[in-house]
């Protein structure tokens, strides 16, 4: 410090204090946006896990939702504290951020809802996720042989699809004694999140091409993959649709409708990449995708108390 009370800042203690201080904020807002980042994804699989119970007529158990969103929270988690090629394009904001305690964060929620949901014998479908986004993000090695679920196209959104959806009815359907419900369920998520993941494809183009990942918009271009997701979107819901009109599901036309409208704004207005993606558009994206079962929640709450 100089005699007038003013920092020098050419004195090399206070370079390097300022240097490892900035070093510390930088580390510690990277590891909190890392943290948040995967909360409205679990918000919205509760959500998804409740219109579950609620197509399959099931009797709704709220912890499960709770745990379904706390594994849920981890697998994403752990998905991002991983440090991947395409990762250092996609995601630049979690540059930095500790991955060590992120993980500790995530195998806390993992064993809370793992814990929930074994007390009602479901601790295989907790895992479910774990080891598939494990296979996802890591992949297994045998010798020369490497298997990694990123790599193919269609894969990941296959693979994505599958899982959720299973974990999904899996958890609302446990207890179903008609398991057609819980089947038609698994379809409906799974192609749903099949979409979805897609949709986020387009997100990240640019760092999947430069990693190598062959997504389907890599694969099969802009317009081709927009045809394919909105086919699959348009059958998934007319499934749904035949079998709510003849009583084999629960009855929620608006939870149904409002799927299908949001399904369809998603992929005619989010399925073109852009270099940079602003805050507004960005909202936007997250409103439909992750926002989607929450507002369709709240949308035949309003309805119910109207009519």
């Amino acid at each position: 410090m100089s005699s007038n009370g003013l920092v020098n800042l050419s004195d090399p203690s206070v370079n390097e204090y300022v240097l490892n201080n900035f070093f510390i904020n930088a580390r510690t807002t990277a590891t909190l946006y890392l943290l948040k980042s995967s909360l409205l994804v679990s918000i919205s699989g509760a959500f998804r896990i409740y219109i579950a119970f609620l197509l399959i007529q099931a009797e709704c158990v709220a912890l499960h939702c709770i745990a379904g969103a706390l594994i849920i929270y981890a697998v994403y988690t752990l998905d991002r504290a991983m440090d991947t090629e395409e990762d250092t394009v996609n995601r630049t904001e979690l540059k930095g951020a500790s991955a060590k305690f992120a993980l500790f964060v995530a195998l806390i929620c993992f064993i809370i809802g793992a814990f929930v949901l074994a007390t009602d014998n479901l601790l295989t479908i907790a895992f479910l996720p774990l080891v598939t986004g494990y296979l996802y993000t890591k992949g297994l090695i045998f010798g020369k042989f490497r298997l990694r679920l990123k790599g193919s196209m269609g894969v990941k959104n296959t693979v994505v699809g599958l899982t959720w959806g299973a974990f999904i009815a899996g958890i609302a359907g446990s207890s179903a004694e008609n398991m057609l419900p819980t089947l038609l369920v698994f379809l409906f998520f799974g192609t749903k999140l099949f979409v979805n993941s897609a949709v986020y494809d387009f997100k990240d183009v640019k760092g999947d091409f430069m990693a190598g990942i062959r997504t389907l918009p890599v694969s099969l271009g802009e317009k081709n993959t927009r045809k394919l997701l909105l086919f699959m979107h348009l059958v998934s819901h007319s499934t749904l649709m035949f079998f709510l009109l003849n009583g084999t599901v629960g009855h929620e036309p608006v939870i149904l409708f409002y799927s299908l409208l949001a399904g369809i704004v998603t992929i005619r207005n989010f399925t073109r990449p852009v270099d940079i993606e602003n805050k507004s558009r960005q909202t936007r994206r997250l409103f439909l995708v992750d926002g989607e079962s929450s507002s369709a929640i709240g949308l035949k709450t309003v309805t119910g108390l109207i009519i």
